[in-house]
Order: structure tokens, then sequence, then C-alpha cells
């Protein structure tokens, strides 16, 4: 990944321009951040889940240097949110709006 780890400070009309609203520009970058939060969970619990151990010894939880390795990496990753905002300003994220017709729901 290459965005940076750090946060910015982002100008409200930058975001709004791809959509020509900060509300609707903000619910799509936090929908995409879900998505990455998710998908970096399911890496970290996978890598994780190797080293499961069903004997609770507090010299092997210390001694197992992989684990904390992998768990520093996704530490020093960028946040979710960050990374999902930087993919919006790159256009990089798809997004549509729903149509009338699809949006109505049910009828009482």
């Amino acid at each position: 990944m290459a965005t940076d780890a750090s946060l910015k400070t982002r100008e409200s009309s930058i975001l709004s321009k791809p959509t020509e609203n900060i509300f609707e520009s903000l619910v799509i970058i936090g929908k995409r951040a879900r998505q990455i939060s998710s998908i970096q969970k399911e890496e970290l619990n996978g890598k994780l889940a190797e080293f499961a151990s069903t004997v609770d010894n507090l010299e092997e939880i210390f001694e197992n240097r992989e684990q904390i390795e992998i768990s520093k990496f996704y530490e020093r990753m960028p946040k979710p949110t960050t990374t999902a905002t930087e993919e919006f300003l790159n256009d990089e994220v798809i997004f549509r709006r729903r149509d009338e017709d699809d949006a109505e729901g049910i009828k009482l």
C-alpha cells in the first residue's frame, strides 16, 4: 500500500467534487473503509490462527516472535479511512447512485 500512514487535513470542497455532496462522499469513503477494514481483519486472523494454542503457557506466548512481527506490521499499516480517502480522491473507487425507481421501498 502506497498511502502515507499519517493523518492529513482535507478540504471539504475537494472531497465533495466527485459527488457534488460532501455527505455522500463521506458515506462512500466510510463504506470503502469498512470493506478495507474487514479484509485486513480476515487476513490478520488467518495469519494469527496458525499460532493458536490450546495450552496457556506464558513462555510460548512471549517467545513467539513471528506473531509479534505480524501484529506490528498490521499496526504500522495506514488506517482504513486514510486508504479509502486516498482511493476516493484518486478515482479508484467505483460508486453508483440508485435510481428513484429502484429505491421505492415497500408500500403500505
